[in-house]
């Protein structure tokens, strides 16, 4: 049977009337007094609000017995969270549990409803109707609630106390004054998170301030964007593949100096060199043959005919001789100026087939370099030639090398990353003593003046009217 309905009783609010303690009447109870005071000790030296929950939840049982209590976090004012924070006998509280949700959802109810403001006794037909179901099976009997109350009648948190056997008045009392002391101690450790509830400002500085902020967001200031930078060679000689075979050697390293007319690779000559002697011994063929037409058009009129064809034949295999002979003579690739050659690795090239104008390696003057910079398509601004560019290559990071914007791309392209960027040129102003071609870094890119407003919110602007087209 569900236990008789009870009316919430509410506890003289002082303190500091005599308690008579259960049992001993008038008197206090020597062993009761030492506990309070040992708690309220340890109340003052917890560290954290958290420490200070748990030892409410399960040391109280000092002073008097329950079979559960809960302590709970309030918000500053009527509707915020009334949250579970230590549950007794308990070290870590189950946020899924039913009972932990049932226990907040009928603290809330009654939050929200103002009848948990000063301490008193709980029952089932306080309860929200579809609540009341689970009483008995989440609850006991006789609960009370004692509220931890900070100054001008603040509620920061509570505690809820449950068990089979009704709650003396000398209880309640020895509660109270430990829940004082605990509220005392609640308010000191969480000082620093509510003392901002507390700042005040008045109506002229708010003013002020909000001019200043309208002030510093008219600011003009230079609109800029980061992108990726490389130092590439400037005209260099691009190294293409004259035929097409199998390179058989790079003789030289990368990033290493040649001089004109140097061997850069070989191609593999056997079939080359095989094409030039059969085109060879085909003219030999042909010259014995035009010679035996010329031999016999002396004799036999009807042979002399045929002299003209003989010797065009002959002019033929003259010409593929010819050509098998330049082509031999194209299996070694040799450098068309001075400079340092740029390509990746020999093992990347060596055996492999390449076909006519294959880009395989670059000849460079190393004194002679740009910036090439690939300007995302969500990061473009307005370019103009001649406009400052800062860049911080990876290898000195700290030091700026300063260069002006020579050429910007009307259409983007899509990079070997698979992302869209425009391709933009810069020239260095100011030649730091030591670059290479091929270092990379950061370029940033200064375009037309704006208001500090736009620059801040440039991009969540663009973002809001890509997403919604207004």
């Amino acid at each position: 049977m569900p236990p008789p309905a009870e009316s919430p009783t509410s506890v003289p609010p002082s303190a500091d009337d005599p308690v008579p303690l259960p049992g001993k009447g008038p008197d206090v109870d020597p062993h009761l007094l030492v506990a309070l005071l040992q708690l309220e000790s340890q109340a003052r030296g917890a560290q954290t609000v958290k420490e200070l929950c748990f030892l409410l939840a399960n040391e109280t049982r000092r002073l008097v017995s329950f079979r559960q209590a809960c302590v709970f976090s309030m918000g500053a004012h009527v509707g915020a969270t009334c949250q579970v924070e230590v549950v007794s006998s308990v070290a870590v509280v189950d946020r899924k549990s039913p009972m932990v949700q049932w226990i907040e959802e009928v603290v809330s109810s009654l939050w929200e409803s103002q009848s948990l403001q000063a301490p008193c006794h709980l029952n089932v037909t306080q309860c929200p109707k579809h609540l009341q179901s689970d009483w008995r099976r989440f609850a006991f009997p006789h609960v009370l609630w004692c509220p931890i109350i900070w100054g001008d009648h603040q509620v920061i948190g509570g505690m809820w106390l449950a068990r089979e056997r009704p709650w003396q008045e000398g209880e309640i009392q020895l509660i109270r004054r430990f829940v004082e002391t605990v509220a005392h101690a609640w308010n000191a450790l969480g000082k620093t998170k509510t003392s901002v509830r507390n700042w005040t400002i008045s109506k002229r500085w708010l003013w002020v301030g909000l001019v200043l902020l309208v002030a510093i967001m008219c600011v003009p200031v230079h609109l800029s964007t980061l992108a990726p930078v490389e130092v590439v060679a400037r005209d260099p000689v691009v190294v293409t593949a004259p035929l097409d075979g199998v390179i058989a050697d790079v003789v030289v390293q990368p990033n290493t100096v040649v001089q004109k007319g140097d061997i850069l690779f070989r191609y593999e000559d056997t079939k080359f060199r095989n094409d030039y002697e059969v085109a060879e011994k085909n003219l030999a063929v042909g010259f014995m043959e035009y010679r035996q037409v010329t031999q016999e058009a002396f004799f036999d009129e009807e042979t002399g005919a045929g002299m003209p064809v003989q010797a065009s034949e002959v002019r033929l295999k003259e010409a593929e001789r010819d050509y098998a002979w330049e082509v031999l003579q194209q299996v070694e690739v040799r450098a068309a100026r001075q400079g340092i050659v740029l390509f990746g690795d020999k093992s990347d090239w060596v055996g492999k087939p390449v076909v006519i104008g294959e880009r395989i390696m670059e000849v460079a003057n190393p004194q002679e370099y740009e910036l090439k910079i690939d300007l995302p398509v969500e990061d473009a601004i307005v370019l103009r030639e001649g406009a400052e560019v800062e860049v911080f290559l990876n290898a000195d990071p700290l030091k700026a090398i300063p260069a002006i914007l020579t050429h910007a791309s009307y259409h983007a392209e899509v990079l070997p990353t698979n992302e869209l960027a425009y391709r933009v040129q810069a020239e260095v102003t100011q030649r730091p003593e030591t670059i290479r071609i091929g270092w990379q870094g950061t370029a940033k890119i200064y375009g037309d003046r704006v208001s500090f407003f736009f620059y801040l919110f440039r991009r969540p602007l663009s973002v809001f009217r890509q997403t919604i087209g207004w």
